[in-house]
């Protein structure tokens, strides 16, 4: 599935776009995890103005000049999807929607949406020629926990979540992998990402929160904002089905020191990595420098 860095590649991929005219709109399929936006084809004459990403959703704000109309569409990727710009290419099998950009210059450029698993949406945020209209930002957005990259994540954040208000009898004490990667409380931190800032901060993915001390946290934090800002500037991982732009590939699975390298050799210790099921996710870890701690670091009081 395509996570933050990957869909923070995309945008970064999109914004040549910005800018250019929609001058056709194709559904060919338009059954994904959601029936894609109705009236999709609406867009054509809207100039595509921003590109946001939140979470793992990107938002393409579009404006038409003549009448000041707005829509704005939500993508989400799914498990397999992807969107990659073309000049007279030919759609591929799993292209199911197809949008044509018009520069200053006439050049038309199409945006290919691919997804063979049909697990991503592309569903209308704002449309200002539907008066009646489902609320998808609190549907999908509202509940989003701050950004990692952001100055609202950081280690504060982390301890005052896991301690949580004196109304709780009890710290949290679901495994610290689940936390990191719960997106209520931080966005964007996949599986890979969660596996990989683990180990560089010497935590056992299972490890309940509240038995992580304050000072792992911090080093929890960090990792995963370096790594993550390092996962964009190589154009994110590319296991299986990820391509942004006209089919490029990331190359951050390259540099990968725990994910999907369960029985090889720990590159630290050299001891085998091991692998735990946790929310249904495999998470590899070395049992040597990432070792589970059954007594607390915190005052539970």
């Amino acid at each position: 599935m395509p996570e933050l860095p990957e869909v923070e590649t995309t945008k970064l991929s999109l914004e040549p776009l910005i800018g250019q005219t929609v001058t056709r709109v194709q559904v060919r399929h338009p059954r994904l995890r959601y029936d894609i936006a109705k009236d999709l084809d609406s867009l054509v004459g809207f100039v595509l103005t921003k590109i946001h990403r939140r979470a793992k959703y990107l938002l393409l704000e579009f404006y038409h000049a003549h009448d000041n109309r707005q829509k704005t569409l939500l993508i989400h990727l799914g498990m397999s999807g992807s969107l990659q710009q073309h000049i007279d290419e030919p759609p591929r099998k799993h292209d199911h929607v197809l949008i044509d950009f018009a520069d200053s210059h006439g050049q038309i450029m199409t945006l290919h949406y691919h997804d063979p698993r049909r697990f991503g949406m592309i569903l209308w945020v704002v449309n200002d020629d539907y008066i009646d209209q489902p609320d998808t930002q609190a549907r999908f957005l509202a509940h989003l926990g701050p950004e990692p990259l952001s100055d609202d994540f950081d280690a504060d954040y982390l301890i005052g979540h896991i301690m949580r208000p004196k109304s709780h009898k009890k710290p949290l004490n679901k495994p610290i992998k689940s936390l990191i990667m719960d997106q209520s409380v931080v966005v964007g931190v996949g599986n890979i990402y969660a596996a990989e800032s683990l180990f560089l901060s010497g935590i056992h993915p299972l490890t309940p929160a509240y038995l992580v001390d304050e000072d792992k946290l911090t080093l929890l934090t960090h990792h995963i904002k370096q790594i993550l800002a390092r996962a964009i500037t190589q154009g994110g991982s590319t296991l299986r089905d990820f391509t942004v732009g006209g089919g490029k590939t990331g190359y951050f699975q390259q540099t990968l020191l725990v994910y999907g390298r369960q029985g090889e050799s720990c590159t630290t210790c050299n001891s085998p990595l091991e692998n735990v099921k946790i929310g249904g996710r495999a998470s590899v870890y070395c049992p040597n420098c990432q070792p589970y701690h059954t007594h607390p670091n915190r005052d539970q009081n």
